[in-house]
């Protein structure tokens, strides 16, 4: 069985005991964060769509650490006027793990 959930403007497809990346949540680790829109969800027997979300589904993540991603760099110039800028930017993940799928 797995669910399509969608958390930080980003979907994922996760199936338990998946360990992946979102956008930073605010939980400290080892904390338990409850999901609730959740997209479709596929059991052995089908697949049940929700109309945006399903109502009684859930998915329950186990926060694992806090970090950053890898450095962006961000070049802007003006040709001809002697205009060069760099940044850095690095966008802060969750690293989470799939504890349970609750199908409601």
């Amino acid at each position: 069985m797995y669910a399509i959930l969608e958390t930080g403007g980003k979907q994922f497809k996760v199936q338990e005991g998946e360990v992946f990346k979102v956008e930073k949540l605010l939980a400290a680790e080892g904390e338990t964060v409850e999901i609730t829109k959740v997209l479709a969800l596929v059991k052995e027997d089908g697949i049940v769509v929700g109309k945006p979300y399903l109502e009684d589904a859930k998915v329950l993540l186990k926060v694992v650490e806090h970090g950053k991603g890898d450095k962006v760099l961000v070049f802007k110039y003006k040709p001809k006027k002697k205009f060069r800028k760099i940044r850095g930017h690095r966008q802060p993940y969750t690293k989470v793990m799939v504890d349970k799928i609750i199908a409601g």
